[in-house]
């Protein structure tokens, strides 16, 4: 089955597509021949979801599934939450989007987090939600070279590396978006 992931975010196309492992065709935004980028103005995981795949399904009659993800620190009042990718502004960059969460964190003695995502599917029937959710705490430094966005700083909870620094297979195993993509794919495999 062919599905468009709504999303041009090449590190979380490559993670999605390792998640599946080959059992379906992901086809990005582009490839769909969606040039623009999907707004997002909404306060929730789930709302922003709903709206990239609705948006993408609405335009091309493909089953498509959007994802929001984002990381959660609560001393923080829950930034960057819906924010994530977009925290020190605009244009989006992990790299100043990590620096500003480090700073945000100095002095701070909790540095507990957690990340999490919904996955929205559009069309096979209706919508259909997915979550994940992957505990752990910030650093108190970029540590690592893998993964993207907030990796090098995330801690899991059971590790003592950043997911910067665990190797891919283990950030697959107990990540956010694996956990959420473990029941999507059930889900499909009972089509």
């Amino acid at each position: 089955m062919d599905m468009i992931l709504a999303s041009n975010n090449a590190g979380k196309i490559k993670e999605i597509n390792e998640l599946l492992e080959g059992r379906y065709k992901i086809i990005s935004l582009k490839e769909a021949g969606i040039e623009e980028e999907i707004p997002e103005p909404f306060f929730t995981f789930e709302e922003n979801a709903l709206a990239k795949a609705k948006y993408a399904y609405d335009r091309t009659g493909i089953v498509t599934f959007a994802e929001d993800s984002g990381l959660v620190v609560p001393a923080l009042n829950g930034e960057p939450g819906v924010f994530s990718a977009r925290y020190a502004g605009e244009p989006k960059s992990d790299l100043a989007n990590t620096e500003k969460l480090l700073k945000e964190l100095e002095g701070h003695t909790d540095r507990a987090a957690y990340y999490t995502t919904i996955i929205c599917l559009a069309g096979l029937g209706g919508l259909h939600y997915f979550s994940g959710k992957c505990e752990g705490h910030i650093a108190t430094e970029m540590r690592g070279e893998g993964g993207f966005g907030y990796d090098p700083v995330f801690i899991p909870a059971g590790y003592d590396q950043t997911f910067g620094e665990l190797p891919a297979a283990v950030k697959s195993a107990v990540s956010h978006r694996a956990k959420a993509m473990k029941d999507f794919i059930a889900f499909l495999a009972q089509l």
